[in-house]
């Protein structure tokens, strides 16, 4: 076998950690032999877009459980953490939430061991600095083209090119004053004087991590989310040792083998017993999650952040549930409720992508000195005279810099990997799905991470990122032992 894996930031890692032969996977790669090519150009591999290096301030938003690269090892992140995750303590959360670059160095050391143990079981495993532009296939291989002309033949190709990036609502681009894209913050923001009045789009985990960033940085200027919603992300509570008993892949699959199918009603049972059994009102705790979408955000967050040990589960039932049974069961639900979860994503999203309480308590701060305002029902930014003018539907006003925060779209395609999907779908080694991402059709194509059509719209988590790359490496194996028969 020969196995491309395209892109190298952290679905690269879980993929190549899956690959790797281990004491609790002992043999699993000594059945097959080969090369494995990671093709990778940024300067910081491994890391991917968001856990370069950066600013101390800028943190990672879970706490260690739920940040393992290794599939079903949910100890593995907080063993190599360590001691080093007592001098990052969240008070609040009762757990350690590192600065994300130094998330970035578990990355690193989680691609290096794995990368030693495929050597040791005879596999030549390498990273090449060169972005992919294009693939055909070419009898039983698979033709790579890299933007320097080079090619390489491969047997299997796994895209791991990450999700994409902000996109440019107003249309802003090339105004000075305007950012693009904020991450590494420790660039963007240094070009941002401290006295700046500072319009931020979006109010989701990016627009958090720029104000954050800001007032580390000293910040002294106005600050101002702009959302057409005005939604900021709930606030996580402290973890429990309760895991979810009703809510799970084994429920639904009961459901599944049972009726035929699964609906969304079906999920919500399976809700409603999960909270019957600790004694919670279903019902009582579903009009509190759909106040979000129009409830004043800062009142919201003041009583998200008094809520951080409150000991009813059902909030933390929904955010483990989303991630680690969603996935699942989002391919089992019919169209209409699909269409139905689309129309209600900012406060799914809300739920369950959370701030950590540490940010919650700056943004509260800020709030309450009149620093920082949110504005919903955003029309427009302009540029005006040096300035942006924002309109909303209570009038206008201006600000000298704005800072670009927006969510990307699911399944969005990265902007360094257009060119490269324009060529699997011209080759006909792949089809986009209808609500975004890449679906592939050659049978030794893969795709991990945010990138794979037909998941669910919830941007793609570590443990979901673990859980495609173990089964993607399960697939793997399985060609290259039939390659072997043949």
């Amino acid at each position: 076998m020969d196995i491309a894996i395209i892109g190298g930031g952290a679905a690269a890692v879980g993929l190549l950690d899956a690959l790797a032969p281990t004491a609790a996977r002992s043999g699993a790669a000594a059945d097959t032999r080969g090369t494995v090519t990671v093709f990778d150009p940024s300067p910081h591999p491994w890391r991917g877009r968001p856990y370069g290096p950066d600013l101390d301030a800028v943190l990672v938003n879970a706490p260690p459980a739920i940040m393992s690269i290794r599939n079903g090892d949910f100890g593995h992140y907080a063993a190599w953490l360590g001691e080093r995750g007592a001098d990052h303590d969240d008070k609040l959360l009762g757990r350690p939430l590192v600065p994300r670059a130094l998330y970035g160095e578990y990355l690193e050391h989680t691609a290096e061991k794995a990368m030693a143990a495929l050597g040791e079981h005879g596999w030549e495993v390498r990273l090449v600095r060169a972005r992919v532009t294009g693939a055909v296939r070419s009898a039983a291989r698979l033709v790579l083209r890299t933007h320097d002309a080079q090619e390489h033949e491969v047997t299997d190709v796994a895209l791991c090119v990450g999700g994409g990036t902000p996109a440019d609502l107003y249309g802003l681009a090339g105004n000075p004053g305007f950012t693009a894209d904020p991450y590494p913050l420790a660039d963007t923001l240094g070009r941002v004087r401290a006295e700046d009045e500072v319009a931020v789009i979006g109010s989701g985990l990016t627009a958090v991590d720029v104000v954050v960033a800001l007032a580390a940085r000293g910040h002294t200027g106005r600050i101002t989310m702009l959302s057409r919603g005005g939604v900021l992300p709930h606030v996580w509570q402290r973890p429990t040792d309760r895991r979810p008993r009703h809510v799970t892949a084994d429920r639904v699959t009961e459901l599944r083998r049972a009726r035929g199918h699964v609906s969304l009603d079906d999920l919500i049972g399976l809700m409603r017993e999960e909270l019957a059994e600790v004694g919670e009102d279903f019902d009582e705790f579903a009009a509190v999650l759909g106040s979000a979408a129009t409830e004043d955000p800062v009142r919201r967050l003041r009583r998200q952040i008094a809520s951080i040990d409150d000991p009813r589960v059902g909030r933390r039932v929904l955010q483990e549930a989303a991630h680690s049974v969603g996935p699942y069961a989002w391919r089992l639900l019919p169209e209409a409720d699909r269409t139905w979860l689309r129309r209600h994503v900012r406060t799914v999203n809300s739920v369950v992508s959370p701030m950590v309480p540490v940010n919650a308590s700056i943004l509260m701060g800020l709030l309450d000195s009149g620093q920082l305002a949110v504005t919903r029902g955003v029309d427009a930014i302009e540029p005006a005279g040096g300035r942006f003018r924002v309109r909303t539907g209570s009038g206008e006003r201006t600000t000298t810099t704005v800072v670009n925060a927006v969510n990307p779209a699911p399944h969005s395609v990265p902007a360094a990997a257009r060119q490269l999907v324009r060529s699997l779908v011209d080759s006909g080694l792949a089809t986009r799905h209808p609500a975004g991402g890449l679906v592939p059709v050659d049978p030794h194509l893969h795709v991990v991470g945010d990138l794979a059509g037909g998941g669910s719209f919830i941007t793609s988590s570590i443990p979901a990122i673990a859980a495609q790359a173990s089964g993607t490496a399960r697939a793997l194996r399985g060609q290259g032992r039939e390659a072997a028969r043949s």
